[in-house]
């Protein structure tokens, strides 16, 4: 089992920058692809981005992709999102996920395959 906590959520105002963070621990020989995802109210769950420990591929949404930046610290097992440019509909529970390395990448966009979730936490964007 691989735990996950994120950080680094909180209230942006409209065009500024949030890095959120996710600390794995536990199993995490097992979480060799980590994602973010994000929700908002009365909307499933979506994927952000994508990475992987082993070489460091990425894998992002068209809605953050030239705004969005995942990255990892091999060290401390922290994966990291930054998003750029924030508007209101980035407004979200963000959460950290983990699983295995994936077929494909359309595979690595679906929460289904991911069977380690953080907690999330909250982003909240103002115009």
């Amino acid at each position: 089992q691989v735990s996950l906590g994120e950080s680094g959520g909180g209230l942006v105002q409209s065009g500024g920058s949030l890095r959120l963070a996710c600390a794995a621990s536990g199993r995490t020989a097992t979480a060799q692809t980590m994602a973010w995802f994000r929700q908002s109210p009365g909307n499933d769950r979506e994927f952000v981005a994508a990475i992987r420990w082993r070489d460091g591929r990425t894998n992002y949404a068209n809605s953050v992709k030239g705004r969005g930046t995942i990255s990892k610290d091999n060290a401390t097992r922290t994966v990291y999102l930054q998003i750029d440019s924030l508007k209101p509909e980035d407004t979200a529970v963000y959460y950290c996920a983990a699983g295995p390395i994936f077929i494909n990448s359309v595979v690595e966009r679906t929460t289904r395959a991911y069977t380690n979730w953080g907690p999330g936490t909250q982003v909240t964007v103002s115009s």
